[in-house]
């Protein structure tokens, strides 16, 4: 093991400031916790910068049935190498890094197949809210003693973090780490489900329900597909600017046409329906409307949004024989180990947005008031700044 100086002298606990939540429905403590040193397989992260997604308040709001309390959540970050633990060789010390929630191992079962991007080596644990190496957290609160889970593997509402090696996508030095942290959830959430999940073909059409980040992302991913039509859904017509501005061909607010579903609507409004559509709300109403916007005998609508714990999807089945296919995609199918640092590299190359997402740039005392920002639809990234990258 080595430390940040390089030197060979094992890692030492850290004491650093982090954003706690001890229940559900409650603001977030702000306390001094102690970070243990990485074990076998372990990589401890010094955060530069974090950003809020709607899956952080999805779980604060308790409607994770994997919310697991108290905890440090945060699952959109950048940060640096501090030190590693016993056989980690693909990331050093002072290298950049994205802590990913969807690991890639490249040796289990799921990620031979090459069929899916969803890694298997430490799900089990992740989902436990503890690491693999001894089923236990890294955290403990220093006034307290108390024990603190960690949240998707990643934890990263704090100024430290401990996550496993298969967690960690090294990047390259020269990138803004306030954008790049995007990449740890939304936007590249959004560029996959377009290109690697639908794979969406020069010419096509399609509906996006819902205009936050994610919903913007699959725009962008649209519009460097080629799709000739996209059309922007969203019940708060404040949204359809930013929409249009991404790239949207034309925006509908389902209340304009209230005692009508809205697929109806975009049905008529394609001559069938659109090919592609892409929900990324979690509402299981609107992914209904989602598939049935589609056209008949080859749409396809891929489910992006997280639902309530406990929702269930329906339609009638006469919309899946007539040729409509549904589809789910996490981390929008992206390896994340091998495909983060390639998305970092198009980003470098101004092929791809991020700075434009990030609507609030702010502090890691404000964690609190972003998240009521996030609430009140004000905001589409807030990024806060942990620690210095120097």
């Amino acid at each position: 093991m080595s430390d940040s100086n390089g030197s060979n002298a094992p890692p030492q606990p850290i004491e650093c400031r982090a954003w706690v939540a001890y229940e559900p429905k409650k603001p977030l403590k702000l306390e001094t916790v102690i970070v243990n040193p990485p074990q076998k397989g372990e990589v401890r992260v010094k955060i530069c910068y974090m950003a809020l997604c709607h899956t952080d308040a999805y779980t604060l709001g308790g409607l994770d049935p994997e919310g697991l309390f108290p905890s440090i959540l945060g699952h959109e970050a950048s940060g640096i190498v501090e030190s590693v633990g016993e056989g980690v060789t693909s990331v050093k010390p002072g290298d950049h890094v994205i802590p990913c929630y969807q690991a890639f191992c490249d040796a289990c079962k799921f990620c031979l197949s090459r069929k899916t991007n969803l890694c298997g080596s430490v799900r089990q644990w992740t989902g436990n809210g503890v690491m693999k190496n001894d089923s236990q957290s890294r955290f403990t609160v220093k006034e307290t003693g108390k024990k603190i889970y960690h949240f998707m593997g990643t934890s990263t509402f704090a100024e430290y973090t401990v996550v496993h090696e298969v967690s960690c996508a090294k990047i390259r030095e020269d990138a803004d780490l306030e954008s790049v942290c995007l990449l740890g959830c939304g936007v590249s959430t959004g560029l996959g489900a377009v290109w690697n999940t639908a794979k969406v073909e020069s010419g096509a059409t399609a509906a996006v329900f819902g205009l936050g980040t994610v919903g913007l992302a699959c725009i962008e991913g649209l519009v460097h597909a080629g799709a000739k039509r996209i059309i922007g859904v969203d019940i708060d017509a404040k949204k359809f600017e930013a929409g249009m501005k991404w790239g949207c061909t034309e925006c509908v607010n389902p209340m304009d046409h209230e005692g009508r579903p809205i697929q109806e609507v975009i049905v008529e409004m394609t001559d069938g329906g659109v090919d592609y559509s892409f929900e990324c709300i979690g509402n299981v109403e609107v992914m209904r409307s989602a598939l049935e916007c589609c056209h008949k005998g080859w749409g396809e609508s891929i489910i992006i949004g997280v639902a309530a714990s406990g929702q269930m999807i329906q339609t009638r089945p006469f919309q899946l024989v007539t040729g409509r296919v549904w589809k789910g995609t996490a981390f929008g199918g992206f390896k994340s180990r091998v495909d983060v640092p390639k998305l970092v590299d198009r980003y470098m190359n101004k092929e791809i947005k991020l700075r434009d997402y990030i609507t609030h740039q702010m502090q890691f005392e404000d964690l609190n008031k972003a998240f009521d920002l996030l609430h009140e639809g004000k905001c589409l990234r807030a990024v806060l700044k942990a620690m210095p990258e120097k």
